[in-house]
């Protein structure tokens, strides 16, 4: 019973197990054919797609050979081409070396030959000169016998007359060279001018170094005096300047080379008579109390002008130099006017020439800026005012117009030639600059008493406020060579001889007049 249960259980099993294998058998079997059939198809058009490529890969091969083999071809027939061509040029470099070889063999030929007639001439002048040489002393030794006159002495009078007309020529080369001098460019001469008498003593400068005070009585004059003189004395040594008291009615003179201390001295006299205290403390009071209101005005002068010309970012103690220009002249002409006036000039000019006008104008305000420093050194006063401008940080091209405008330096900008231009038309406009009447007689008595000098001058007129010389010679003693040497020598001794404002202009009149009468 048992075992048939366990044939009952066993036979199935065995059964199941007997059907998968046979099952797994056959699947395994379809998949390896299936399997095959795809592998073949994909291996057949693989083959395909290979020869396909293969057959692209051969023409392709097949062009870059051909393209490869027509470039070198190329190659070649331009490689022959330019063998040819060189080949052309070194048997033409060779035609034009054989041409030049015989050119130079047959110039050297020549030259030979040249230089054989060349030694023939040569001889044969050394012969003519030597046959010239016994025709001229013998030529000589007959003149001298003839003329009464030694070889030498013929000789001096030949140089002489040589000399005369080489100094007429020079003279009409001289006239020539400075009337193009005159057409191309103003020639600005360096003066010695007023403002050298403000800074050193002399005892030629009464007209600009004496302030007048005016007083109603003289009784106020030894009010002024004090007892023993202190009150005098106490105001000079305040002020730094002379007071003279003479037998002048109703006036006091206040001498003192400094202007500036002069106008606190006349200020401080009119504060005192006006208050009608003179005693040495109020003097004191008074002059400390002038000399900062003159010192606040010199400021405002400064500060007012700078604002009044558009200059900006001017160092305070420049602006203070400005303000003190007020008190410099120079032959009259007021300082600060003047510098104002070539600063408008300046700028009036750089617009017209496309520079930079505000530096113009600065420039040309700073121009004179050495006449007013308060540490006067013993250099000319555009050195000294380049020298201050340098201290207080100005730019180089306006420092150089300042120490180039009298040429003491070189000019290095355009700048510096319009500063002194502008300063030249400014001190020589008429009527800027005045004179005492009696250096102004004194001057043109000098000039008419040199142009007299001259050998053939008949009269002499000196016009136009002596700016302008007019000089009569005889027609029948100069002639126009010895006028034109007459005007440059006349030129050149009054450059020297004298000093003047501005320039003088000299004209030499040689004329004749026939006169004959109808009767």
């Amino acid at each position: 019973m048992l075992l048939l249960n366990a044939l009952t259980i066993i036979i199935p099993i065995a059964t199941l197990l007997v059907g998968l294998a046979i099952g797994y058998f056959i699947t395994s079997t379809l998949l390896k054919k299936a399997v095959t059939k795809e592998e073949t198809a994909l291996l057949e058009e693989a083959k395909e797609k290979a020869e396909v490529i293969k057959k692209e890969r051969i023409l392709q091969a097949k062009e870059k050979f051909l393209q490869m083999k027509d470039e070198h071809e190329k190659a070649c027939n331009d490689r022959k081409r330019e063998l040819a061509s060189a080949e052309n040029r070194i048997n033409q470099l060779k035609q034009d070396a054989n041409k030049k070889m015989e050119d130079a063999q047959r110039r050297a030929k020549d030259v030979q030959a040249a230089q054989q007639r060349v030694d023939a001439i040569a001889e044969s002048m050394n012969k003519k000169k030597a046959d010239l040489e016994r025709i001229y002393e013998a030529e000589t030794k007959k003149l001298e016998s003839i003329s009464g006159l030694s070889a030498k002495e013929a000789k001096e009078q030949l140089i002489e007359l040589i000399k005369e007309d080489a100094q007429a020529e020079a003279m009409v080369y001289v006239k020539e060279v400075t009337e193009d001098a005159k057409m191309s460019a103003a020639q600005t001469a360096k003066k010695i001018v007023i403002e050298t008498i403000q800074r050193t003593a002399s005892e030629t400068a009464v007209e600009n170094t004496v302030s007048v005070f005016n007083i109603e009585n003289d009784e106020i004059k030894g009010r002024i005096i004090g007892r023993e003189g202190r009150n005098i004395r106490t105001l000079e040594s305040l002020t730094g300047v002379e007071i003279i008291i003479d037998d002048s009615p109703d006036a006091i003179l206040i001498s003192g080379f400094d202007p500036i201390r002069r106008e606190i001295a006349k200020l401080s006299l009119q504060k005192l008579v006006t208050d009608g205290r003179i005693h040495p403390a109020r003097i004191e009071e008074v002059v400390h109390k002038v000399e900062k209101q003159v010192d606040q005005e010199i400021m405002e002068i400064g500060k007012r002008t700078c604002i009044d010309l558009g200059i900006h970012n001017l160092n305070p103690e420049l602006i203070k130099m400005v303000g003190r220009m007020k008190y410099r002249t120079s032959y009259g002409q007021n300082l600060l006017q003047h510098s104002i006036e070539t600063a408008k000039l300046c700028a009036t000019m750089a617009a017209e020439l496309g520079l930079n006008v505000k530096a113009a104008k600065r420039a040309g305000l700073l121009h004179d800026i050495g006449k007013v420093a308060e540490n006067e050194e013993e250099l000319p006063h555009a050195i000294l005012g380049m020298k201050v401008a340098e201290r207080l940080k100005e730019k180089p091209d306006i420092c150089n117009a300042i120490g180039a405008h009298h040429d003491e330096v070189e000019m290095d900008n355009l700048i510096s030639p319009i500063v002194q231009v502008c300063d030249a038309i400014s001190g020589a406009r008429p009527g800027a600059r005045r004179e005492v009447v009696e250096a102004y007689i004194q001057r043109l008595n000098k000039l008419e008493e040199i142009a007299m000098s001259y050998t053939g001058v008949v009269k002499t007129y000196a016009i136009q406020a002596g700016r302008e010389l007019r000089v009569i010679v005889g027609a029948d003693k100069v002639s126009d060579q010895e006028a034109d040497r007459i005007a440059y020598d006349l030129s050149k001794q009054i450059q020297t001889e004298m000093t003047y404002p501005g320039q003088i202009k000299i004209t030499v009149i040689r004329e004749t007049r026939s006169v004959s009468f109808a009767k």
